[in-house]
């Protein structure tokens, strides 16, 4: 924002510290009114004809600025993607652990998981083995994740991208 000295404006369309319109005003007239209130004169729209200026006190202004920034930050929630990895070949006792660490990614964390099958030399031929896997983790999920990418594949791999269910889809079901 452009204020004070350096508005290079002749004339302003001033408004004054309570919000009142006071008109088209010369320059030296509008600095010369906010000197008078001690604060400082600030252009809103510089691409008006003429310029709007307020007469507010800039400080204060930036500083509420700010506060309201770090406020939506507090309440902006960032969610991280865990991954986890399998085999297309992975025994019972494996699976059921590495649902045991997605449920908790799911649940405690509330983060994304992306479960992942890599395909090791000849296993590529056999792509149907992970997409099964892939499709029984995403069914013993099904009641606190929902499916965000269908099992596909890219390169040598194959993903499955669950998110935590929301309490909408928790009340839907």
């Amino acid at each position: 924002m452009i204020l004070n000295e350096r508005i290079r404006a002749r004339e302003v369309r001033l408004i004054d510290a309570d919000g009142e319109q006071v008109g088209v005003v010369s320059k030296s007239e509008a600095l010369h009114q906010a000197s008078d209130a001690g604060l400082d004169l600030v252009l809103i729209s510089p691409n008006a004809k003429p310029p709007v200026a307020r007469i507010m006190d800039y400080g204060k202004y930036r500083f509420q600025q700010q506060k309201k920034l770090k406020e939506s930050r507090k309440k902006s929630k960032t969610v991280s993607v865990k991954e986890i990895r399998l085999s297309p070949t992975i025994e019972g006792n494996d699976f059921d652990t590495k649902l045991k660490h997605v449920k908790k990614f799911l649940t405690k964390e509330g983060a994304k998981v992306r479960v992942s099958i890599r395909f090791r030399g000849r296993a590529i031929t056999h792509k149907e083995l992970g997409q099964q896997v892939l499709e029984k983790m995403a069914e013993s999920t099904s009641d606190i994740a929902s499916v965000i990418s269908r099992p596909k594949m890219e390169g040598r791999s194959m993903f499955l991208m669950l998110a935590p269910k929301s309490d909408k889809d928790k009340k839907n079901k």
